[in-house]
């Protein structure tokens, strides 16, 4: 059986690939860098990420893309011998404007380099690309209306359908009429255009009702890839919008797979809220469900309703491998190890080494924990409700402008963070900096005040997170047992729904490492290893 979520943490929009007997998923990255997470599997039931091809500086530049901005809605196709890539960055979040740029790069092979990316267009975002079988290509982005009638009317018309145009692969160029294909339906706010054909009928797939709880994978056909479309009977492949003790909440956004025998499948986001409040503390995540055409030639999900289950038949022989509790990470190679990421800026030089101290991360401090620009945070994904994570640091500071720890991170206003810095009484000291989703401002608070003298030496930081909970701990290496510092925080702040709410944000949560110097003079901070345990 495969169990979803399929991909867990912060992995949303998936776009799903096959070839030949290999399945590959593309998740959105968002402001994280590189960008674009690529699984692989060949049984739906175990995924394996291996590579994140938007790199290089030429292919990415999200300094200043504000939180929740950068990396949206990937698409990944084969045809041609290559590997097509679509993807937005997005510059603009708040207010009016989104300012998304769609680009297209290209491989001959999912782990070799990517191409330079290609501009297509700034119309709208989550673009994909559709390569139909008499050899034309077609491309697809939501439209945005940026205009007042669109703020202030039922509908939320700001999504203004979806658009088609021809994608010319020898030019490297969009031609011919651009034509709105799609309005949606009522539940409005239409966006991640995907197609695909079949029997002659083109299908386009779309989410709709927002990212939040009221989401939703919409289908249609058509005759024609122009339209016009004709709706699902039931309007909806899958939504959890009524169904609010489903245990798979916020599903929508995916793409459909056929396996080299028939069978089908269709990929979605998702989330699994925790109780009281109903946030979701790991960010949208990946899930596939099972679906058969009926003789009225449409897709249904196999359970014969419009919510999917957490467990569906996979792939004959499939055994689901066990992932190990604990990892470990040592820090002794040359590269950061494929876990982890980093924010923003496509040159890390500037902000981390693991070769000036082999054996060790090295940070360099550059602007604070809320930059937009240059902020030396490294960080995995948060993979489960509870979990723990520990780290050792040396970090000799010389004045309180200088920090450098481990954080619950989600962004510049939803973190906490553990960190050794310098007091002028206190000498160094371990203290804690918490945005628990103070917007618009991002303004800290300090649970433990000034924070608690450490002796020179090492120093071990370690978080327990529970659930809704968030516990700190130290200690002076070699020197004592763990001692919890300042009160049980609110984990479930570092969550979509929290702070601004469910639509105020949407990435995901990272367990990681950070070091800031706001004098400018860019103190290092090193790291000898990184702990990550699911409890």
């Amino acid at each position: 059986m495969i169990r979803n979520p399929i991909l867990p943490g912060f992995n949303p929009d998936p776009s799903i690939c096959r070839v030949g007997d290999d399945y590959y998923i593309a998740t959105s990255t968002f402001e994280w860098f590189p960008g674009v997470q690529i699984h692989h599997s060949r049984d739906l039931v175990n995924w394996t990420l291996v590579r994140r091809p938007v790199e290089r500086k030429s292919q990415l530049d999200m300094r200043g893309d504000p939180d929740s901005c950068g990396v949206w809605a990937p698409c990944l196709s084969y045809a041609d011998g290559l590997f097509w890539l679509v993807y937005t960055d997005v510059k603009r979040f708040d207010g009016n404007f989104k300012d998304a740029n769609n680009y297209i790069i290209t491989s001959p092979s999912i782990e070799g380099e990517w191409s330079d990316p290609v501009y297509v267009n700034s119309s709208g975002f989550d673009p994909s690309l559709f390569h139909d079988d008499d050899g034309r290509k077609w491309f697809v982005n939501m439209q945005w209306n940026h205009r007042p009638e669109a703020f202030h009317s039922a509908g939320h018309t700001a999504f203004d359908g979806i658009l088609l145009q021809e994608w010319d692969a020898r030019t490297k160029s969009l031609k011919g009429p651009i034509k709105n294909i799609f309005a949606g339906t009522d539940r409005g706010l239409v966006e991640a255009p995907h197609l695909f054909k079949r029997n002659g009928w083109y299908y386009l797939t779309t989410a709709e009702g927002g990212t939040g709880y009221d989401h939703a994978v919409t289908m249609a056909r058509s005759r024609n890839i122009d339209g016009p479309y004709e709706l699902h009977p039931n309007k909806y492949l899958m939504t959890t919008k009524d169904h609010p003790d489903a245990p798979l909440q916020r599903t929508g956004h995916g793409q459909y797979v056929e396996t080299p025998d028939g069978k089908v499948y269709h990929t979605y986001l998702c989330g699994r809220p925790l109780a009281p409040h109903r946030r979701c503390t790991l960010g949208r995540e990946t899930g596939i469900a099972r679906c058969v055409w009926k003789d009225d030639g449409w897709l249904y999900l196999e359970n014969g309703t419009i919510v999917p289950d957490v467990e569906v038949e996979g792939l004959n022989g499939a055994t689901p491998i066990e992932k190990p509790w604990r990892s470990e990470y040592s820090f002794d190679g040359s590269i950061l190890p494929l876990d982890f990421q980093w924010l923003r800026t496509p040159e890390p030089e500037r902000i981390f080494c693991l070769t000036a101290r082999p054996g060790h991360l090295r940070l360099f401090g550059r602007q604070s924990i809320g930059s937009w620009f240059e902020q030396a945070l490294v960080a995995r994904r948060q993979e489960h409700h509870s979990f723990r994570a520990e780290t050792v640091v040396e970090f000799q500071p010389d004045t309180y402008q200088q920090v450098a720890g481990l954080t619950h991170y989600y962004n510049r206003y939803k973190f906490h963070a553990v960190a050794v810095t310098l007091h002028e009484k206190l000498g160094r000291c371990v203290t804690i900096l918490s945005c628990p989703g103070n917007f618009p401002d991002g303004s800290l608070v300090f649970p433990v005040g000034l924070g608690l003298s450490v002796p020179d030496g090492r120093i071990q930081l370690a978080m327990e997170v529970r659930d809704n909970d968030l516990q700190f701990f130290w200690q002076a290496e070699g020197m004592g047992a763990w001692q919890p510092i300042g009160p049980v925080l609110d984990a479930g702040v570092v969550s979509d729904e929290g702070g601004r709410g469910e639509h105020g944000s949407f990435t995901g949560a990272f367990a990681g490492v950070f070091a800031f110097d706001t004098s400018g003079r860019v103190k290092s901070a090193d790291f000898d290893w990184f702990n990550y345990d699911r409890l």
